[in-house]
């Protein structure tokens, strides 16, 4: 166990930087850090009161909000369990996880609130607003008499007088995470402090930010990766952090950016690999500019050019950048990095809540995620790790609990001297540095069994022409892709004659032809399918595979 506490983290941070900003709405309110440690002892009152205990479960689903926040540092330093939801789950899905995680109390949206069959729900004791904090339901007297008992805050707080009452040990679960929804298939990933200090005191010594600077939380907060560095880890340095409550479309985000002006700036690889092929890509590969990045000089220049265009887009005054949630494109990376741009790429999982792997942006190695992170051990599961593929094997302090009231998917991730096994396949090279090769469950299997990873041709694939997305799927030696196209590209050519289904087959058959005499025989493509609508996404935008593997 660390010898750091996480309650002793959030104290410090809170008395240091008293009087400045801490949480704000975006265009909307503003807390300091002592407004958000009045909230704190408003909410530990209450909790006291009605007597929740160590571990008691207590749910929060919401768009990223300060209300969010507050919610979910008041519960994690009172020593409860908070149960964050992404708000995108269906209904059913939503009742499903608070009847599994055993939640004695729920914060939502109104909205959300109106729509849950309370009868449903066993354990629930109360209900409050996420919107303001009123009280929606509750199942005894006892509960309402609490809430009104505690109208007023203490506004005679000071940072002298500000302290937690409860100690809370590293080995406490803080944070029981779903990594689905589905009934049947939720997984309640159990998280303890040890797992929160660690993502944050790895950050505190890697990842610069220092008070008074700003970060734009975009991300899902109740998505592990989301939660550790748009919040947690910013709020122990005294940053300033606006919450993006609406879906981050590319017009709100750069508005946003442009507006915040974060020093730091956490995404998913989407975001920055739409911004290259909408944006850049079809500049220097038509006109004037495709011809000048022919001349070295010339080059440079414009490569300058894009990448001061890149940071004006961020907001001016990013210090870093970082990439994770799901793999980077290696060819986009390569472009970003021989232009110059600023930024560092990551990886980990909802169970190491969430970093294992990562390096800074002067030392990063191209198509690397980095290096292991101090706080774990890594392996690769094969007898050759630099040369040989393996899955990826961690243990350390930030590695999970388990599943919650699930032993037999707890067994099975862990081996019998506890390494994690996290599905993820990779090797390993002599520096250290860690290479992701794909998913273990999506590998295929070739006709005189080689190891085909689809990650790798659908790199390549969503680089070809009036492709937007795709995904590579393999059965008794028929291997084949399922393309999303790219319609603003068809939508530039003027021809009113064209029949775009026909274009775009012919397209997809050219593509075809042209990744295949760049792949190994065993894994060249036999058919390329059209998929009408854009694949559906996890929050960190990772296609769902599984709703596509019979279409």
């Amino acid at each position: 166990m660390i010898d750091k506490n996480f309650n002793e983290l959030i104290e410090k941070s809170i008395k240091n930087f008293w009087d400045y900003v801490s949480l704000q709405n975006y265009e909307g309110k503003s807390l300091k850090y002592s407004e958000v440690a009045s909230y704190i002892k408003y909410f530990h009152k209450i909790f006291k009161d009605l007597g929740i205990k160590r571990e008691d479960k207590i749910a929060l689903l919401g768009p990223n909000s300060v209300n969010w926040a507050i919610v979910y540092i008041s519960v994690v330093t009172y020593g409860a369990t908070i149960v964050p939801i992404l708000k995108d789950f269906h209904l059913q899905d939503i009742e499903h996880i608070l009847n599994h995680s055993d939640s004695k109390m729920f914060f939502c949206p109104s909205k959300t609130y109106k729509k849950i069959d309370e009868d449903d729900i066993k354990k629930l004791e109360l209900i409050f607003s996420l919107d303001n904090f009123s009280l929606l339901s509750f199942k005894n007297k006892k509960s309402r008499k609490v809430y009104e008992k505690y109208s007023n805050f203490d506004k005679n707080l000071s940072p002298g007088s500000f302290s937690f009452n409860k100690k809370i040990t590293n080995d406490q679960t803080a944070v029981l995470v779903y990594t689905s929804g589905t009934t049947g298939f939720s997984k309640g990933v159990m998280l303890d402090y040890n797992s929160l200090i660690a993502n944050i005191l790895y950050a505190q010594n890697n990842i610069e930010l220092k008070p008074k600077h700003r970060v734009l939380s975009f991300l899902p907060l109740a998505h592990a990766y989301g939660c550790a560095f748009d919040f947690l880890f910013p709020f122990t340095v005294g940053v300033e952090i606006t919450f993006l409550s609406m879906i981050p479309s590319p017009k709100i985000l750069l508005k946003a950016f442009n507006d915040v002006k974060p020093q730091l700036i956490n995404m998913v690889p989407l975001i920055i690999e739409k911004m290259y092929k909408k944006k850049i890509k079809p500049k220097l590969e038509k006109g004037i500019l495709g011809v000048l990045t022919n001349i070295p000089l010339v080059k440079k220049g414009i490569y300058k050019k894009i990448v001061s265009q890149l940071e004006n887009a961020f907001g001016g005054e990013f210090i870093n950048l970082v990439i994770g949630g799901a793999p980077l494109d290696p060819q986009i990376e390569d472009f970003f990095k021989k232009i110059g741009l600023t930024f560092s790429v990551g990886y980990g999982m909802t169970e190491c809540a969430p970093l294992i792997a990562y390096d800074q942006p002067e030392t990063h190695k191209t198509a690397s995620v980095g290096k292991v992170i101090d706080y774990l051990d890594l392996k690769i599961d094969s007898a050759d790790p630099e040369n040989q593929v393996g899955e990826i094997l961690v243990r350390g302090e930030n590695v999970m609990k388990g599943y919650y009231k699930n032993e037999k998917a707890t067994k099975e991730v862990f081996t019998d001297d506890g390494w994690m096994k996290t599905g993820d396949l990779g090797i390993l090279d002599s520096d250290g540095y860690l290479f992701i090769k794909g998913r273990r469950k999506n590998m295929i299997l070739g006709p005189s069994g080689q190891n085909i990873y689809p990650e790798e041709i659908e790199n390549k694939l969503n680089n070809m022409d009036f492709i937007e997305e795709s995904i590579v799927f393999g059965e008794e030696n028929y291997i084949y892709a399922l393309v999303y196209p790219d319609y603003d590209k068809l939508d530039e050519i003027d021809d009113y004659s064209l029949d775009p289904q026909e274009y775009l087959t012919a397209k997809m058959e050219e593509n075809r032809k042209k990744i295949n005499k760049i792949l190994p025989n065993y894994s060249h493509l036999k058919e390329i399918k059209l998929h009408p609508e854009s694949f559906e996404k996890t929050p960190t935008k990772k296609i769902k595979r599984y709703l596509y593997k019979n279409y």
